[in-house]
Formats: C-alpha cells, structure tokens, sequence
C-alpha cells in the first residue's frame, strides 16, 4: 500500500494525528520544525523527537515522494522540472526567478480536463487529482534544489498556475495553502500566493468565503461569449455573465484586487474592437482589477494559433490604458526551453523514449 506524504498534514491535523496517538502536543511543533525550516528527507534525521513518535510516522508516511524525471533550464535562470509520482504519473513545475525573488509555479492535477483549445495542458485528459502533499510537495522539491546549490535562497511567491483547474481539487488545494502559508515553516505570505482558475464561479464563490486571504486571477482570454466559447469550452456551462457575477461577490466581500489573464492570440481575441469590450464589460471593476496580457507560447498539437505580434500587443495595452485599465504584459520566462504550461510533459508521454536530463 502507498504511503501518504506527511507534507500533506497542516499542522492543525499533525497535532491531532500525534495526539490521538497518544504523543504529546509539542511533538507536533518539533516534526514541522524539521519538516519545513530544517528541511529533512528521512524521518530518523529528527533527532530530538521521540523513537515511538518517529516509527509512528515512519509507519504511515513518507517525506517526498517525488523523483525528478526530467529538468530543462533556461538560460534567464527559469527551471522546468517533470516529476514523477509514486503511481508513475508525470506532472511539471517551475522555478521562476524575478527581481523581487523566487516563485514556483505547482501543478495540482494530472492532467486537465478544462479544454482550453490553446493549452498544452489539456492536451492529456485529468486522470486524477493531487493530494495536498504532493501539492505541498514540488515546493519542497524546489527548495531542497536551492538548498543543495548552497546560496541559502529560498522560494518566496507561489503560483498555483500549472497543469489542472486549481478550483476542482479545491479541498487539496486550500489545505496546500494553509501548509506553506504556516508561520512556523516555509511561511510564504498570503499576498505572495496567487491562484488561479479558468472561471468556476461557484467556485470563485466558495473560495471568497474560505478566508485564505491568498490572490486570485481568473483566465478570461475574450471579452464576449461566442469568442470565449470557441477557445474556452467552459464557458458552455459557465457564460461571462455568471463569472462575472461571482468576480462582484469576491470584490465586494474582499475589496481586494483580481487579476484577470488575457492570453493574445494572433487574429483571434487581439484587435482593438477586443480591447475595447474587454475595457467595457470590467466597466466599474477596473478599480479592483488588473488585465494581465500574456503572449501566447505556441503549441505544436494547436498549430492553428500564433503568438500576437508586438504591434498588436503594444495597441492592445495602449486602448486598455486609455480606457483607464490598469494592465501589464507578463513577463516571459523559459523561452528557450519548452514554455508553456504542459508541454513538456506532453513531449515526453508522446515520446518516452527521451529519458535524459535537458539543459537549456
């Protein structure tokens, strides 16, 4: 039988797991202080808690649980990692560096069902859901990489952007949240956590009155039903008008800003007319919304979409701004190297045989 990992524990549900079996409350606060701010990879490396309490976890948990499949670096210092679960299936994450520190992009399912006609991602079907530790768990296979290179860096924001809809492992993802949000471990600040979502609004619902206190974007990537529609099959079952209305319900009960993704497809969704109802359908959002454009990383297996050109980009931000749109274009990372999200994952199902490490 696999054995869960204790990453997937908030510390809330260690203490009541250590106590239940009979180990005193404080234990708890020893095994995550080794868990998250000594970093261990073996359950004997906690070397002042109690034999009975390390054999109890050694029993019904491992530490990790990932191998490292693959790994594609790029030459701006963006890291692509293709893990590999303990059931064999692969799923990517990202290290990113930028100015103000280190972010990791996680993946939280295997695979992704959404369809977006533009994405790598949905390219193989979701087989199923991450657990919270194996969520939690590409972080610390993150960090356990900058702890080897030995510049004592550390992951400072988490995007949860990778393969998946973060909203249909919703309990998994919010427990993720609370694990690496935890002051007494890997402390990642709310503000420094982004989540986003293709736009389940019930959803986007549930996630305003769960209090995680974390950011939230939501990929639009048209401004009307019938062109959303034709890239997004899920605006079939959940049109603008209702996404739109669960955004009012996260802005009112929040008042904080949202940041909505508009990926710029060549012909498709970047005319000015585009930006122009982009502009209009925010209307008196725009005080608490930000449009982030993102050029398009082109897919092999969706060959009928190309990258905006910069022409179009530039006029694009330039209504926007006009309109009174705070929006920014997304800076790019991993160019080099296989971009977009799902990609590698994708080449390497399709093609096995490529089992060696990949250097940018």
């Amino acid at each position: 039988m696999t054995k869960a990992s204790i990453y997937g524990l908030t510390f809330e549900q260690l203490t009541a797991w250590l106590m239940e079996r009979g180990h005193k409350k404080f234990r708890a606060s020893q095994v995550w202080d080794w868990l998250y701010r000594k970093r261990v990879s073996d359950f004997t490396d906690m070397v002042d808690v109690h034999p009975e309490c390390i054999q109890a976890l050694a029993d019904h948990y491992i530490i990790q649980g990932l191998q490292e499949h693959l790994k594609q670096e790029s030459t701006d210092g963006t890291i692509k990692f293709l893990l590999k679960l303990q059931d064999g299936n692969l799923i990517e994450t990202v290290l990113m560096r930028h100015k103000f520190g280190l972010s990791v992009c996680v993946t939280t399912q295997v695979g992704c069902n959404i369809g977006c006609s533009f994405c790598a991602s949905g390219l193989l079907a979701k087989s199923r859901d991450l657990t919270s530790g194996e969520i939690v768990a590409q972080i610390m296979k993150v960090q356990h990489h900058l702890d080897q290179a030995g510049q004592g860096e550390k992951v400072s924001h988490v995007v949860v952007m990778g393969i998946g809809e973060p909203f249909d492992n919703f309990a998994n993802m919010a427990d993720f949240i609370h694990v690496i949000k935890d002051h007494k471990g890997l402390a990642i600040g709310a503000r420094h956590i982004t989540v986003s979502t293709s736009g389940l609004a019930d959803k986007i619902v549930e996630f305003t009155d769960s209090n995680l206190q974390v950011n939230l974007a939501v990929s639009l990537h048209a401004p009307n039903n019938e062109l959303r529609t034709r890239i997004m099959k899920i605006n079939r079952a959940i049109p603008i008008e209702k996404l739109m209305q669960s955004i009012d319900y996260y802005l009112e009960r929040t008042n904080r800003r949202i940041t909505i993704e508009y990926i710029l497809l060549k012909d498709v969704n970047d005319r000015r007319e585009h930006a122009l109802e982009l502009a209009e359908l925010l209307g008196e959002r725009r005080n608490l919304a930000n449009v982030n454009l993102i050029p398009y990383n082109p897919v092999d297996e969706h060959s009928q979409y190309q990258r905006s050109e910069q022409e179009s980009v530039l006029a694009f931000y330039d209504t926007l701004k006009k309109q009174g749109i705070s929006c920014s274009v997304r800076l790019e990372h991993g160019t080099d190297i296989d971009a977009a999200c799902g990609q590698l994952r994708s080449k390497q199902m399709n093609n096995p045989s490529k089992d060696s490490l990949v250097v940018g």
